[in-house]
């Protein structure tokens, strides 16, 4: 009996462990200087996070971290989320933490609000001098996850009405940045009454969204 009790014992424990919730995610917002709006989208990366709990069960948390790029609470963080409108400004220590943090493992997902472009490109270029940001091709495993887009990023929003581009920066064959322009993910991630977008609008952002994170992730 006594050997009973114990192979119970044993069966319980490993269901347990078995049984043990999964980790807590977290997705993280880079706060940064010179004036841009880093908080624009203020619902985005919840419902991002909502999303991919439905269609991975995943355990994303719906609340997401501010964190300074001239700040090691970054490295907590395997996926930062930068967006605006306007001015970018690293300093020597943002750019020299960021670097560390991209070449550490970390991942940097910039999405262009509309108007970042020409001070974000200066911005990352402080980061990485020695690299240029890149179009990927469409084949990229980004753009094949669960989700499958075989044009690349999905646009969003007008702006200028030029065609999306998913640019990424490459550091010895890994993507270490995701830079959409051209489409405003974010956008499209947002709470359905801030922008209207039609269902299948926020669908493909939140899908783009979603491969991104399984692309970090590897869930």
């Amino acid at each position: 009996m006594k050997y009973l009790k114990y192979i119970l014992l044993v069966t319980v424990m490993i269901g347990s462990a078995f049984a043990a919730p999964k980790p807590t995610l977290q997705l993280a917002l880079l706060k940064y200087s010179g004036g841009g709006d880093w908080y624009s989208n203020p619902t985005a990366l919840k419902n991002l996070a909502l999303f991919c709990n439905s269609q991975f069960g995943t355990n994303f948390s719906n609340e997401y971290e501010t964190v300074e790029v001239g700040s090691v609470d970054i490295f907590n963080y395997p996926f930062l989320h930068m967006t605006g409108h306007g001015n970018v400004v690293f300093s020597d220590r943002d750019a020299e933490n960021l670097r560390q943090y991209l070449l550490a493992g970390g991942f940097l997902h910039i999405d262009d609000n509309y108007g970042m472009d020409p001070y974000v490109r200066p911005a990352m270029k402080k980061v990485f001098p020695e690299l240029e940001f890149v179009e990927l091709p469409f084949s990229h495993e980004i753009y094949h996850q669960k989700f499958k887009f075989e044009k690349g990023l999905p646009k969003i929003h007008k702006h200028d009405e030029k065609a999306a581009q998913g640019l990424g920066l490459i550091f010895e064959g890994r993507l270490i940045c995701y830079y959409s322009y051209e489409s405003d993910l974010g956008d499209g991630w947002e709470d359905e009454e801030v922008h209207k977008d039609p269902p299948e609008i926020r669908l493909a952002a939140l899908r783009m969204g979603a491969n991104m994170l399984q692309y970090v992730f590897e869930f």
